[in-house]
């Protein structure tokens, strides 16, 4: 291992030198980098904006009267918002485990079929206790789609590359919110059609987009690099060769063992970016699924006016988190991007919490956005990229999926119907969460830096890590930022 180091060590500084050979391999890594954003990257944003779009639309259907339609009481709505995330946890931890083994080509398609026709039976609920069967078994399939889709990107781009390529699918789940509010406003013209009210037709249809992209992913995601379709024959060489730096730089070999879930449960840093997570995930899910109701109850704005006005809100959050995402990447701030965007967010919860006009208080969500798509992205790019061997990786991801949607359990509580219009308990507790993550990512810094001191003075003593034991911890391994 030791030896694999080096000569990946040795490739990159002769690429550093800028040598007529380096000059040109970057230029053939640069062109295979476009295909893989061309056909790799908007297949699984795609992915995310729809699970984005079938998870949220509860939000958009509150406002339209499935409420009164259905006869949900009290706090029936956010016991149907919560229990999704419930079996959600339950779901992503074995995937992120099993996913590889399993093939990413099999099992994306299947997962997304599943939880379209569970989407589209949602436009048929007739009472509270059907809502919570569809959503339980749409929080179980889509549970199964985040760590397969993060999974695959670390199987197709290297680490320093991952952290814009995650921003992708925060992007995606951020045009969500746009494109969710532009589908429902279009769609409550569809109130009345074949007998039923519009908020109906916002499931059935979302469903049927679900189902037509599962099939169309049986074509577009890739079983690997060797038959990828899209790739030619010095396309498939070179991916070969990141390949191979990736799996002697990570120590991975593709087969994980109970020692890497082992190693993964005993490393602080899972649980310290899982905990984090916890927080950020919190205001993204509380966020993204209330804001219609909030701006229409907690604003004072009409039905129609608060489909429309998440757009230019969830758009504004995707063109942060892609300029923070590029910036993360460019120049390895991880930590940097979070720690300023963060008080951003905790400045508009603030402004929530005090007695000004709706446009004060609707300018606040533009605030908002600024932190919650970056910050949890992010997080997740940052622990990725800290990882290995793969088999670390994998369970890592896993410990932190599942303790972040102890996140979204929460966020479905938080913001209660009868807490409209202040929802001061939803604000305040998003408040705390972002100032607990900002405090959180010092000390998972300062952890970082100290392990980087302890690996600087085992290389001075000359430690070699022994065969088959190279981990993160290792010295030739290092963190990024």
């Amino acid at each position: 291992m030791a030896s694999s180091i080096a000569e990946e060590k040795s490739f990159t500084e002769d690429v550093e030198q800028e040598t007529p050979e380096s000059i040109e391999y970057k230029k053939k890594e640069a062109k295979l980098l476009r295909k893989l954003d061309l056909f790799i990257a908007p297949v699984m944003m795609m992915l995310m904006l729809i699970s984005y779009l079938d998870r949220g639309n509860i939000g958009f259907a509150a406002t339209q009267g499935m409420i009164v339609d259905i006869g949900l009481k009290g706090s029936e709505l956010n016991t149907a918002v919560s229990v999704f995330y419930i079996f959600y946890i339950l779901a992503e931890f074995p995937t992120s485990i099993l996913v590889k083994r399993l093939q990413f080509n099999r099992v994306i398609p299947f997962i997304t079929f599943c939880w379209g026709i569970v989407c589209l039976s949602t436009g048929f609920v007739k009472g509270f206790s059907s809502l919570v069967v569809t959503r339980i078994f749409l929080g179980f399939f889509e549970g199964c789609l985040f760590p397969s889709m993060t999974l695959l990107l670390c199987n197709w781009y290297k680490r320093e590359e991952l952290a814009i390529r995650v921003a992708y699918l925060f992007i995606a789940s951020a045009l969500s919110g746009a494109f969710g509010g532009l589908l429902a406003w279009a769609i409550l013209h569809m109130d009345g059609v074949a007998g039923y009210p519009g908020w109906r037709w916002l499931y059935i249809l979302e469903g049927i987009i679900t189902v037509v992209w599962a099939a169309m992913c049986i074509f577009l995601v890739p079983k690997n690099y060797q038959t990828a379709y899209f790739l030619n024959d010095e396309d498939k060489a070179l991916m070969k060769h990141r390949a191979e730096l990736a799996e002697s730089y990570s120590g991975g070999t593709g087969h994980y063992t109970m020692k890497d879930i082992k190693e993964a449960a005993k490393d602080p840093k899972s649980w310290g970016h899982g905990v984090i997570q916890i927080a950020v995930v919190t205001i993204l899910y509380g966020f993204g699924t209330f804001l219609p109701i909030i701006i229409k109850n907690g604003f004072h704005y009409s039905t129609v006016q608060s489909q429309y006005l998440v757009i230019p809100v969830n758009l504004w959050g995707a063109i942060v988190y892609a300029i923070g995402a590029y910036i993360s990447d460019k120049y390895n701030a991880r930590f940097l991007t979070m720690v300023v965007c963060a008080p951003v967010g905790i400045a508009g919860y603030a402004v929530l919490l005090c007695d000004v006009s709706a446009g004060v208080r609707y300018f606040a969500t533009y605030l908002i956005a600024t932190a919650c798509f970056l910050c949890t992205g992010t997080n997740i790019a940052w622990l990725s990229g800290n990882c290995a061997p793969d088999g670390k990786r994998a369970a890592s991801l896993g410990i932190l999926l599942a303790l972040t949607n102890i996140g979204g359990v929460v966020s479905g509580q938080i913001y209660q119907t009868k807490a409209a219009p202040k929802y001061t308990l939803g604000h305040s507790w998003s408040l705390g969460c972002l100032a607990f993550a900002w405090i959180g990512w010092w000390i998972v810094r300062y952890m970082y830096v100290k392990r980087e001191a302890g690996k600087e003075k085992l290389i001075a003593e000359g430690y070699v890590t022994p065969a088959g034991e190279y981990t993160d911890r290792s010295p030739g391994f290092r963190y990024q930022f």
